[in-house]
């Protein structure tokens, strides 16, 4: 099923799942339902099942060496990917990801570099996953929303989505809050407050918002926020705060580098002593 319009230069994403129901869901909502409607991106749905080869529809088969669950079948699948995204290294292929706990772990890196991406397609897995084999002949990439599992891929196609959808040209009402969010810098996002400029809470105390923030001075405004940011990165992520400093302090590093001396330098050295 399709959803939006479709064409050359809309950012276009091909879920491969066996409850197409589910989309576009939360997908249809909201900014991202506003430029699905207007033909921003668009969303095609394959029902998995329409690519079984028995009368009863089977897309699973008990797993070799026993143990718990159902395993995907690989014929089903190569079947299903071949129809929404062609073979390996055909034009126009894009990105084909497979939603697995031991894939690549999803970051605002990889989202960029989806939302660069023309075309997607993404494979919902069910049961206790899919045969080993379609990875490798679709050469599948495998990625993760996070250390947790869920009752399938859909819930996490429809997060990925969104988080790249909210990147394309259009979507977002004002294109400047992207550059501020989590991980654009390399930092969790700073603290926002609105009005009441004092809010007294339930049990009476007063919480009045951070004079800065009501100086009306941008340059002592952007310093706060930046602060703020790395406060709490710093308490909340050791991981993100090492990889900031990291970045910050390269610069410094290379800046601070000085080159060895070629044989140039030495010859023009020694011909400068000879003169003197």
């Amino acid at each position: 099923m399709n959803h939006g319009a479709s064409g050359p230069c809309v950012w276009t994403v091909k879920v491969l799942t066996l409850f197409p129901e589910m989309f576009p869901g939360s997908l249809g909502h909201s900014l991202a339902g506003k430029a699905l409607e207007n033909g921003v991106w668009a969303l095609e749905t394959v029902d998995i099942r329409g690519f079984a080869r028995d009368k009863h529809r089977s897309v699973d088969d008990a797993p070799f060496g026993g143990g718990a669950g159902m395993v995907m079948r690989p014929d089903v699948l190569d079947a299903a990917l071949a129809a929404a995204a062609g073979r390996p290294g055909d034009d126009g292929r894009g990105r084909v990801l497979y939603l697995s706990p031991r894939g690549r772990v999803l970051d605002q890196t990889l989202v960029k570099e989806l939302a660069a991406t023309p075309v997607v397609t993404i494979l919902c897995g069910r049961y206790e996953g899919v045969d080993e084999r379609v990875l490798e002949a679709q050469a599948l990439e495998e990625v993760s929303l996070g250390d947790f599992v869920l009752s399938g891929g859909e819930p996490a196609a429809l997060c990925l989505i969104d988080a790249v959808v909210r990147l394309l040209p259009g979507v977002m009402g004002n294109e400047a809050t992207a550059g501020e969010e989590s991980f654009e810098r390399g930092l969790l996002e700073y603290p926002h407050y609105t009005r009441p400029a004092v809010w007294t809470d339930a049990a009476g105390v007063e919480r009045p918002v951070p004079d800065v923030l009501l100086s009306g001075h941008h340059e002592r405004v952007r310093a706060w926020r930046l602060a703020e940011a790395e406060r709490i990165t710093r308490a909340r992520r050791p991981d993100l705060w090492s990889l900031h400093e990291a970045r910050r302090e390269a610069p410094v590093k290379k800046r601070g580098r000085r080159r060895a001396p070629s044989d140039e330098d030495r010859s023009a050295e020694r011909r400068t002593e000879d003169k003197g």
